[in-house]
């Protein structure tokens, strides 16, 4: 598509083509990344947290885009700052989500008199300002000085009111690649290591992905002070085993934040007093939090001095590194299911069933990133997936692809996906899941069960909207079956037994009642509207927690 040299407005078709050329390079780059990652902890994951992250923001932009390009790219454009800030993954991830969101509130904020030229020479200078002010302690020779470079070359060429947004891409790519080939003379420990800053490779990936987004081309390889080869990477036996011990915290800890903007300067003093390696980047009340201390303890009681922390995680080096080292093809056995769930009450039903859960639910649906490290992290040769929402299917079914194709894995991983439209669904599988018997037969139980319990559910109109039901209004009761929505009507105990009557029509033995959030007892009551019209039917039910649907069901 040809740019518009004078319009101000980036286009979403182009920020479209972007992130998917971006996420697929960074999947094409990510081994070689991790295989650089020596610096500031060697434990061999900047490729996959920067690929993890950037897929966040893709599937986030897309999302909102609803697979168009003449969607409200204001609209998808916040999406991709979000997603990304909600997915990303290690040190590098942290400071690429406040990259991507400063490129994508300066892209929100061109007019139309602006050249595309400045507008994205200013977000590239932007992106490289709001990095450096995340960090706690910026270091040179990592990828901050790459990400200068890149945008000192754009702005200094954005000058020119000749010059098109596609040649601002090439001369900051190009720049960044001339950086990254010279950040061994700032590190000590990457010319030890013989290798580039790996966060700084990720960032010339993204970059030639946006070259290549706008022109086409491929960007040409610079070569590396350190040899012939365009970007070094460290040989088995290369590096001295003592050189990529842990030197420093023993524990990453990362959690999301809900937290005004003033509580933050007090929670920055006290990590930067526990640890290194501290980021904290967001806005708008919600801050994603990473920082290396020895005290996990402390780390999260300073999040929770600011605010409310959740979706914590902590990594311990030692065991991090050694994996890195030795390779993931550790030896893999036995079977395993990774399940969506859309609650916290589903959450546990799925973990007491033996799952490894990944979050999710209407608005927040899982990224493949977070399925692909869900499916590669439970450690078993024989993966179930339950994407139980039918969005999530495609997304499970490219994360299983990509694990099966994993040349580190080496065969050793079958996953199979049961394409699960419903929560309920996905109970109704791992219900028959029996690990004594062979994969197939597992997989072929299951995915019977799930397809013969048919499913519906009671929400809450947003909007007013025209369904098969007929017109509804904001507030109006909806009731769903097998995803269509399928009666309109004033009260939620009416459509529910609406809705009960149509599933068991059909028969059934089994009901299934799940309670969404804020309920206030509705799935008791459909428990007993099935007692009094269908009593030779059996009933259960579970307290799921879900948001926007007070009422999920399933018969079987």
């Amino acid at each position: 598509m040809e740019e518009t040299p004078r319009s101000g407005i980036i286009e979403l078709a182009v920020v479209l083509r972007f992130v998917d050329i971006a996420t697929d390079a960074l999947a094409q780059a990510r081994e070689e990344i991790d295989a650089l990652n020596v610096y500031p902890v060697p434990d061999g994951d900047t490729g996959t947290n920067m690929y993890l992250t950037v897929s966040a923001a893709r599937d986030a932009i897309r999302e909102a885009a609803d697979g168009s390009p003449n969607g409200d790219r204001d609209v998808a454009l916040a999406a991709f700052g979000r997603g990304a800030l909600l997915g990303a993954r290690g040190n590098s991830g942290v400071i690429l989500s406040e990259m991507l969101g400063a490129i994508a509130r300066r892209i929100s904020a061109a007019t139309p008199e602006e050249r595309n030229a400045q507008v994205m020479a200013e977000a590239l200078r932007r992106a490289t300002e709001a990095s450096y002010a995340a960090v706690g302690r910026p270091v040179e020779g990592t990828m901050l000085t790459v990400a200068r470079a890149a945008s000192e070359a754009a702005v200094a060429l954005a000058a020119d009111p000749s010059v098109r947004a596609r040649d601002v891409f090439t001369a900051a790519a190009r720049a960044a690649r001339e950086a990254l080939a010279r950040t061994p003379e700032q590190l000590q420990v990457l010319k030890d290591a013989g290798v580039v800053d790996a966060g700084g490779r990720g960032l010339s990936v993204i970059l030639d992905a946006a070259e290549t987004a706008l022109t086409g081309r491929r960007p040409v390889p610079v070569t590396s002070p350190l040899g012939r080869h365009a970007i070094p990477i460290p040989h088995a036996g290369a590096v001295p085993e003592h050189d990529l011990s842990p030197d420093g915290p023993a524990y990453e800890v990362m959690y999301l934040l809900d937290a005004t903007e003033a509580a933050i300067p007090a929670l920055r003093t006290t990590l930067d007093g526990l640890g290194d390696s501290l980021v904290v980047v967001g806005g708008d009340g919600l801050w994603n939090v990473h920082v290396h201390v020895d005290d996990v303890g402390a780390a999260i009681e300073a999040g929770i001095e600011a605010g409310r922390p959740h979706r914590v995680r902590v990594t311990h080096f030692a065991e991090q590194v050694a994996e890195a080292r030795h390779g993931r093809g550790r030896q893999r056995d036995g079977r395993r299911i990774v399940a969506v769930a859309a609650g916290p009450g589903l959450r546990a039903l799925f973990e007491e069933a033996g799952a490894v859960v990944v979050d999710g639910g209407p608005g927040r649906r899982p990224s493949t990133g977070q399925v692909l490290e869900a499916i590669t992290a439970c450690g078993a040769s024989e993966v179930v997936v339950l994407p139980n929402d039918a969005d999530s299917v495609r997304v499970a079914q490219i994360a299983g692809q990509m694990v099966e194709n994993d040349p580190d894995l080496d065969g050793q991983v079958r996953v199979a996906v049961i394409p699960t439209q419903a929560q309920v669904q996905g109970l109704a599988a791992i219900a028959v899941h029996e690990p004594a018997r062979t994969f197939e037969q597992d997989v072929l139980e299951m995915t019977a069960t799930s397809r013969h319990a048919r499913h519906g559910a009671v929400t809450i109109a947003a909007r007013q909207a025209m369904t098969m039901a007929g017109p509804c209004e904001p507030g109006d009761v909806l009731g769903v079956i097998a995803g269509d929505f399928a009666v309109v009507g004033q009260d939620l105990d009416e459509v529910a037994g609406s809705v009960l009557g149509r599933l068991l029509a059909g028969g059934g033995e089994l009901v299934t009642l799940v309670s969404g959030e804020s309920a206030d007892g509705l799935a008791e009551r459909a428990a007993a509207w099935v007692d009094r019209h269908h009593p030779h039917v059996d009933v259960v039910v579970y307290d799921g927690g879900q948001e926007r649907y007070p009422l999920l069901l399933s018969v079987e």
